[in-house]
């Protein structure tokens, strides 16, 4: 019992960390872009954060919950040390500033300690069934596919709203910037609807193996849970993030950040329905670099790019390592 309260403890505290660090992504366009003060952008995405996993479905709550096949008596220990690997990675990404994929960090976390204590079996590999990305295989055939959505969807809004507007008179100015708070409020809740699930699923397998629910159905208090404490990493910040995205990448301008949040939405949303556990970050990112590329190829950061697809990389890898490595101290609370 005492494991299993702490290791949905420490599934709030990862909710918390993915909170400020990837809804940083959500306020960086409408803070760098003058459309919104600071503080007025980390309270209008948290709200559109909290309403995301309330109002949506848990497709992706029930993805997450299905990878790990361990037996049920060491599945605490397994998932509290893959929220451990995860936590931890994403407070390192977070104080250099990286943009890392929280996604990443807990599939990797739970697929590292999964392998530890029971081998390949232990983990459920998947793949997919029909378009739904199922078991480790799907969420990272996901995971790689999603970035390349955004930065195409990216490019090719960018070019078509300048079109669209060429001979807009200037003060359509006030207009984009304006409108930058309803794509805004789309980015903040499709985050909310795919990353907070993440952690619904999680806990609600740990629920499931203890056999304190049935069937993995989640309840309203997982949700309620997990969405507070994704708003209040959300109401945290993520400053370090904020300008990674907003000017290290490419300097947006309001068109731009319009453009890039509403491709991101689109982007998450549409994996959110289909299931699918997706990156923030990638995402957002990804479309950033596509708004730039769209307009000054030379301009976009793709050193701060390279950085972010190398941090990508090693997610998976260095989560797996640290989950192992706490996995023998959950043996002994668990």
């Amino acid at each position: 019992m005492i494991g299993l309260v702490v290791a949905i403890i420490v599934a709030v505290a990862f909710d918390f960390t993915n909170g400020f660090h990837d809804s940083a992504n959500a306020i960086a366009a409408l803070v760098v872009t003058r459309a919104a003060r600071p503080g007025q952008a980390v309270v209008f995405a948290s709200v559109f954060t909290l309403l995301g996993p309330l109002l949506a479905g848990t497709a992706v709550a029930n993805t997450v919950g299905g990878i790990v096949t361990v037996d049920p008596a060491m599945m605490v220990s397994v998932v509290g040390a893959g929220l451990t690997g995860a936590l931890a990675w994403n407070l390192i990404t977070w104080w250099r500033g990286l943009p890392s994929s929280s996604s990443h960090a807990l599939i990797g976390g739970l697929v590292g300690a999964a392998l530890v204590q029971g081998g390949p079996t232990a983990v459920f590999w998947g793949g997919f069934d029909g378009i739904r990305p199922v078991g480790v295989l799907g969420v990272l055939a996901a995971l790689a596919i999603s970035p390349v959505f955004g930065f195409f969807v990216g490019f090719v809004g960018r070019l078509g709203a300048e079109r669209a507007l060429r001979r807009a008179p200037r003060k359509i100015e006030t207009s984009i910037r304006r409108s930058e708070w309803g794509t805004a409020g789309a980015l903040a809740f499709s985050h909310g609807t795919n990353d907070a699930q993440k952690t619904m699923g999680v806990i609600t397998l740990l629920l499931v193996s203890q056999g304190y629910l049935a069937s993995f159905t989640v309840p309203l208090w997982v949700k309620l849970l997990s969405a507070a404490a994704i708003t209040l990493g959300t109401s945290a910040g993520g400053w370090r993030i904020v300008r990674t995205i907003g000017r290290r990448i490419y300097p947006l301008r309001s068109l731009d950040g319009l453009v890039s949040q509403g491709s991101s939405a689109g982007v998450i949303l549409v994996s959110g329905a289909l299931g699918a556990p997706v990156s923030t970050s990638q995402v957002v990112g990804s479309s950033v670099a596509g708004v730039g590329a769209s307009q000054r190829w030379r301009h976009v950061g793709w050193r701060i790019v390279r950085e972010m697809g190398l941090a990508w990389l090693i997610t998976l890898p260095a989560s797996a390592a640290l989950a192992a490595v706490a996995l023998p101290f959950w043996r002994l609370l668990a």
